[in-house]
Protein backbone atom coordinates (compact mmCIF):
# COMPACT_ATOMS: atom_id res chain seq x y z
CA UNK A 1 0.00 0.00 0.00
CA UNK A 2 1.20 3.50 -0.91
CA UNK A 3 2.29 5.91 1.69
CA UNK A 4 -0.60 8.05 0.02
CA UNK A 5 -3.18 5.44 0.39
CA UNK A 6 -2.18 4.69 4.21
CA UNK A 7 -2.24 8.46 4.96
CA UNK A 8 -5.82 8.98 3.45
CA UNK A 9 -7.30 6.11 5.03
CA UNK A 10 -5.68 6.71 8.34
CA UNK A 11 -3.70 3.71 8.86
CA UNK A 12 -0.56 4.03 11.65
CA UNK A 13 2.76 2.27 9.61
CA UNK A 14 3.71 1.50 13.43
CA UNK A 15 1.38 -0.97 14.15
CA UNK A 16 -0.51 -1.80 10.63
CA UNK A 17 -4.28 -0.80 11.24
CA UNK A 18 -6.51 1.73 12.95
CA UNK A 19 -9.56 1.27 14.79
CA UNK A 20 -13.17 0.82 13.47
CA UNK A 21 -15.42 2.96 13.86
CA UNK A 22 -17.07 1.02 16.34
CA UNK A 23 -14.45 0.08 18.44
CA UNK A 24 -12.78 3.51 19.67
CA UNK A 25 -13.93 7.02 18.80
CA UNK A 26 -11.43 8.05 16.00
CA UNK A 27 -9.02 10.79 16.06
CA UNK A 28 -9.15 14.07 14.61
CA UNK A 29 -6.47 12.89 11.54
CA UNK A 30 -8.25 10.17 10.86
CA UNK A 31 -11.39 11.35 10.93
CA UNK A 32 -10.75 13.96 8.55
CA UNK A 33 -8.70 11.53 5.91
CA UNK A 34 -11.32 9.43 6.37
CA UNK A 35 -14.13 12.43 5.79
CA UNK A 36 -12.13 13.08 2.38
CA UNK A 37 -12.72 9.46 1.06
CA UNK A 38 -16.32 9.66 2.29
CA UNK A 39 -17.08 12.91 0.26
CA UNK A 40 -15.34 11.81 -2.82
CA UNK A 41 -17.95 8.29 -2.52
CA UNK A 42 -20.80 11.04 -1.76
CA UNK A 43 -21.71 12.23 -5.82
CA UNK A 44 -23.55 9.41 -7.76
CA UNK A 45 -21.72 10.10 -10.52
CA UNK A 46 -17.77 9.23 -8.87
CA UNK A 47 -19.85 6.36 -7.38
CA UNK A 48 -20.86 4.92 -10.80
CA UNK A 49 -17.39 4.99 -11.76
CA UNK A 50 -15.92 3.96 -8.94
CA UNK A 51 -18.23 0.72 -9.38
CA UNK A 52 -17.76 0.62 -12.77
CA UNK A 53 -13.88 0.39 -12.66
CA UNK A 54 -13.94 -1.92 -9.79
CA UNK A 55 -16.17 -4.20 -11.64
CA UNK A 56 -14.27 -4.13 -15.27
CA UNK A 57 -13.34 -7.53 -16.26
CA UNK A 58 -9.28 -7.24 -16.20
CA UNK A 59 -8.96 -5.02 -13.67
CA UNK A 60 -8.82 -1.68 -15.26
CA UNK A 61 -10.96 0.35 -17.78
CA UNK A 62 -10.09 2.97 -20.44
CA UNK A 63 -11.43 6.40 -20.09
CA UNK A 64 -13.24 5.97 -23.21
CA UNK A 65 -14.85 3.19 -21.96
CA UNK A 66 -16.49 5.05 -19.03
CA UNK A 67 -17.83 8.86 -20.73
CA UNK A 68 -20.32 7.33 -22.86
CA UNK A 69 -22.36 5.77 -20.05
CA UNK A 70 -22.87 9.46 -19.12
CA UNK A 71 -24.55 12.62 -20.01
CA UNK A 72 -21.32 14.54 -19.16
CA UNK A 73 -18.60 15.58 -21.13
CA UNK A 74 -15.13 14.12 -21.10
CA UNK A 75 -13.60 16.66 -19.15
CA UNK A 76 -16.54 16.79 -16.06
CA UNK A 77 -15.73 12.92 -16.27
CA UNK A 78 -11.70 13.60 -15.88
CA UNK A 79 -12.74 15.47 -13.15
CA UNK A 80 -14.55 13.41 -11.20
CA UNK A 81 -11.77 10.39 -12.15
CA UNK A 82 -9.36 13.18 -10.42
CA UNK A 83 -11.19 13.37 -7.37
CA UNK A 84 -11.51 9.43 -6.76
CA UNK A 85 -7.63 9.21 -7.80
CA UNK A 86 -7.56 12.36 -5.07
CA UNK A 87 -8.98 10.09 -2.41
CA UNK A 88 -6.77 7.47 -3.06
CA UNK A 89 -9.56 4.91 -4.36
CA UNK A 90 -7.89 4.63 -7.96
CA UNK A 91 -4.94 4.65 -10.33
CA UNK A 92 -4.53 5.43 -13.54
CA UNK A 93 -1.92 4.95 -16.39
CA UNK A 94 -1.83 6.89 -19.53
CA UNK A 95 -1.37 4.76 -22.46
CA UNK A 96 -0.41 6.63 -25.66
CA UNK A 97 -3.56 9.14 -25.95
CA UNK A 98 -5.86 7.37 -23.50
CA UNK A 99 -5.63 7.02 -19.39
CA UNK A 100 -6.67 3.66 -18.28
CA UNK A 101 -8.04 3.63 -14.74
CA UNK A 102 -7.78 1.04 -11.94
CA UNK A 103 -9.25 0.15 -8.46
CA UNK A 104 -6.83 -0.05 -5.63
CA UNK A 105 -8.42 -2.51 -3.33
CA UNK A 106 -6.42 -2.16 -0.72
CA UNK A 107 -7.74 0.99 -0.26
CA UNK A 108 -11.23 0.03 -0.07
CA UNK A 109 -10.44 -3.18 1.98
CA UNK A 110 -9.35 -0.67 4.29
CA UNK A 111 -12.35 1.76 4.48
CA UNK A 112 -14.49 -1.98 4.33
CA UNK A 113 -12.90 -2.81 7.77
CA UNK A 114 -13.43 0.49 9.26
CA UNK A 115 -16.75 -0.01 8.78
CA UNK A 116 -17.43 -3.30 10.12
CA UNK A 117 -18.06 -4.21 13.47
CA UNK A 118 -15.49 -7.12 14.60
CA UNK A 119 -16.69 -10.47 15.31
CA UNK A 120 -20.07 -9.84 13.48
CA UNK A 121 -20.46 -11.28 9.71
CA UNK A 122 -21.96 -8.90 7.16
CA UNK A 123 -25.40 -8.97 6.46
CA UNK A 124 -26.99 -8.72 2.88
CA UNK A 125 -28.31 -5.53 2.92
CA UNK A 126 -31.86 -4.97 3.09
CA UNK A 127 -33.99 -4.65 0.06
CA UNK A 128 -35.28 -1.60 -1.20
CA UNK A 129 -39.00 -1.21 -0.66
Amino acid sequence: MSKQELVVLGQDTADGCCPTLLTAPLDEETATDLAKVFKALGDPVRLRLLSMIASRDGGEICVCDLTPDFELSQPTISHHLKLLKQAGLIDSERRGTWVYYRLLPAATDRLAAVLTRPGVPAEPAPAAS
